[in-house]
């Protein structure tokens, strides 16, 4: 009897060009551990691998939420880990941190990344809950509270760089736009049942569109006559409707109209509203937040929640001024142009 004959290992895919332009072809990018120097040219470049994504203002968190040995902290938006791996670097010995995410793709790969770098179940947990839960985990995990809380509101570079995920217009992708994809329904269905009035108050409340009731007069005549269900009909759609109008950048409105549909269908602002009601009560005295927002209706919510708190008595310090990233950082990461950083302090127990 003869031995097999060994199997050929496969080849890669191949690709058009010098290089990959689909996300599904980066398999460097995609396994930095085994082509770090390939990586490490798409950084310094100012592009951010596919499937990786860079924390923002990790030195300003690190400075606001002061993390020692032995504390409690949550990390409510886990994400690809960047902050929480910072965080935990700080509080050990005998510190733990949550880890909390609604993304039942990535949050298992974040689980076994940050396994990978020592962080046993001691000391770092991952559970896939909304932050908006928040107040059960304290209860169940700290009664007596969390010394750092932090949120980072923005996608995940994993979600929008991914065009099955629909969150790009880029590349051609279902129109779905969930953070969780085994829960509700994608953007594309929403679409084929809101009605003019709902879908105007969502562009404007969402997203501060100006040009609301033109695209959504734009958006529901496609839709009737065939159903809006990728990302690249639905940019067509705006494109289309904008090009009578002067001096309007359509990839602009194109962003703003997939945030409101990803506002509405996600159901974000219910959620950040639930968890900014309840963040006073799952902190110890003393304990301090951080929270990342990239865009108007976020900032919004949380800087009337911190100064409502600090008016109440329920914080005993908040940011006076938000915070951006520095001109190295946009440089270096332009996603996070867009971003604002706020914080408070809990109510310190009186003596």
């Amino acid at each position: 009897m003869t031995d097999p004959v060994p199997e050929k290992p496969r080849r890669r895919p191949r690709y058009s060009g010098k290089n990959p332009r689909h996300f599904h072809e980066k398999y460097k990018e995609h396994q930095p551990d085994r082509y770090a120097t390939d990586v490490e040219k798409v950084l310094a470049s100012g592009k951010t691998p596919a499937g990786m994504h860079r924390p923002i203002m990790v030195s300003e968190i690190m400075e606001i939420l002061a993390p020692k040995p032995g504390e409690f902290a949550v990390d409510a938006t886990l994400g690809y880990g960047g902050h929480s791996r910072e965080i935990l670097q700080r509080i050990t010995p005998g510190g733990r941190l949550i880890g909390l995410d609604v993304d039942p793709l990535e949050l298992p790969k974040t689980e076994a990344r940050l396994r990978a770098l020592g962080f046993g179940p001691d000391v770092f947990t991952a559970q896939r809950v909304n932050y908006a839960g928040l107040p059960a985990l304290i209860a169940r995990e700290a009664p007596e509270g969390a010394d750092i809380i932090l949120a980072d509101l923005g996608l995940s570079s994993m979600q929008i760089d991914n065009p099955s995920r629909g969150f790009t217009f880029k590349v051609e992708g279902p129109l779905d736009l969930r953070m969780n994809p085994e829960r509700g329904q994608p953007a594309s269905a929403l679409l084929a049942t809101i009605n003019a009035a709902k879908l105007e108050q969502l562009l404007t409340e969402n997203a501060d569109e100006p040009n609301a009731a033109l695209l959504t007069r734009a958006i529901l005549d496609a839709q009737a006559r065939t159903p809006i269900t990728t990302t690249t009909a639905l940019a067509t759609v705006i494109r289309t409707a904008l090009a009578s109008l002067p001096r309007i950048e359509p990839n602009d409105t194109i962003r703003r109209v997939f945030q409101a549909l990803r506002i509405a269908v996600n159901d974000e602002f219910s959620a950040l509203d639930t968890f900014l009601r309840h963040l006073p009560q799952c902190l110890r005295p003393g304990g301090r937040i951080a929270i990342l927002t990239f865009h108007s209706g976020e900032d919004r919510r949380v800087k009337h929640a911190f100064k409502t708190g600090l008016q109440e008595g329920l914080y005993s310090e908040i940011a006076r001024d938000v915070l951006r990233p520095g001109a190295e950082e946009l440089r270096a990461n332009p996603r996070s142009a867009s971003a604002k950083l706020r914080w408070a302090v809990g109510r310190k127990v009186e003596s």
